[in-house]
């Protein structure tokens, strides 16, 4: 999925769009050993308000538009969808529409055997349904043509206990020591999927989508262990690894209007891309490529092969993870945060034997610590 895809399902997770329907949830309470103590299927057709208000609330956080870093698509491997297998169990819990209690809790007790987590979580599951309204050639919806997306989606919430701080009671009007025993579920789930994938306007049961609320953490144990899927790297770990490829590359070479040319090559891979169902890469072919329209030398170029293959295999990076939004330069006690439209402005020299950081003014009124100063 891409983010426009998942833009399009976020938007229509909601009674107000006349295309979804969230049918069925699934809720249950696993303790700190694992164990499942609690499990209820509701209607969502029936339940009040409030209550269907909370779940859309916690299940939306999962349908992140920050596609390739806090929401990560994953192909099942081909034994996947053997029996007892994680694809075969989201598939029959998807055909059970939540309706088969013994789907339910083998589906919900493969999540509690298999995950590493820390403590009593919540899972909620929800069975929806999204009709995809179709086009014809002239751009109009063509009747009869209509899709119905069916999908599950999984929040993962951890659950905790608070007694901090102090509470009035209104009862014997006085401020006492809050004693809070009740296990309140978080309305910010730590991680989620999405089952099958909305791609090309179409379900894909081949693959799944994975949020992990923290993009640089994720939990591998639901990755690869409840999903069945083999990791890849984090977003940040992906940046870090392009930063180390592109210094031993470049080497003493590497400068300002280096670094910022190469992230602006990789942003226009990112747009020409937005579009397509497959996320965009970026493999020792295409750097290379990046790094000889640069006009870096050849001999340069012919070591990004050996160095991309050590630090990464032959895995592809995430071309949308390697983009900065703005340039930072950071030297002792200096720092300078630039926009991208600002980037042209600013250049590096030696004058008189002192390397120095020159930042072109346009306005002669530039203000400092939030007063206005005038350059002469």
């Amino acid at each position: 999925m891409n983010k426009k895809e998942t833009a399009e399902i976020k938007k229509n997770f909601s009674d107000k769009s006349g295309f979804f329907i969230m049918e069925r949830v699934l809720t249950a309470f696993i303790d700190a050993d694992k164990n499942l103590r609690y499990h209820n299927v509701s209607s969502c057709l029936t339940m009040p308000v409030e209550e269907h208000d909370v779940y859309d609330e916690t299940l939306k956080k999962v349908l992140n538009t920050n596609v390739g870093k806090s929401f990560v698509e994953y192909e099942f491997p081909n034994e996947a969808y053997e029996e007892g297998k994680p694809q075969n169990i989201l598939y029959s819990l998807l055909r059970s529409e939540l309706k088969d209690d013994m789907v339910c809790e083998d589906f919900l007790n493969h999540i509690a055997n298999n995950i590493a987590y820390s403590g009593p979580f919540a899972i909620i599951t929800a069975y929806c349904s999204y009709t995809i309204r179709q086009k014809d050639k002239n751009d109009e919806f063509a009747e009869g043509e209509d899709e119905i997306y069916r999908y599950l989606l999984t929040a993962i919430c951890p659950v905790n206990t608070s007694s901090d701080g102090f509470v009035f009671d209104s009862f014997n009007n006085e401020i006492t020591k809050k004693l809070n025993t009740e296990l309140i579920i978080s309305k910010a789930p730590s991680d989620g999927f999405l089952f099958p994938v909305f791609s090309n306007r179409s379900s894909d049961i081949n693959h799944v989508m994975y949020y992990s609320r923290s993009a640089g953490k994720p939990n591998i144990s639901v990755i690869e262990d409840v999903l069945g899927c083999t990791f890849v790297m984090s977003a940040d770990n992906e940046k870090a690894s392009f930063q180390s490829i592109l210094k031993s590359v470049v080497g003493d070479d590497l400068d300002y209007t280096i670094i910022k040319t190469v992230n602006d090559k990789i942003k226009e891979v990112v747009d020409d891309n937005k579009n397509d169902t497959d996320k965009a890469v970026i493999d020792n072919s295409r750097l290379k490529d990046i790094l000889t329209d640069i006009g870096l030398p050849e001999e340069r170029v012919k070591m990004v092969e050996p160095v991309y293959e050590k630090v990464c295999g032959s895995a592809p990076l995430t071309a949308a993870n390697l983009v900065e939004s703005k340039t930072v330069l950071a030297s002792p006690g200096i720092t300078v945060n630039i926009k991208p439209d600002a980037a042209d402005k600013v250049r590096t020299s030696v004058i008189e034997g002192r390397r120095c950081l020159l930042i072109d003014i346009d306005d002669p009124t530039i203000q400092i610590n939030g007063l206005p100063v005038t350059l002469n």
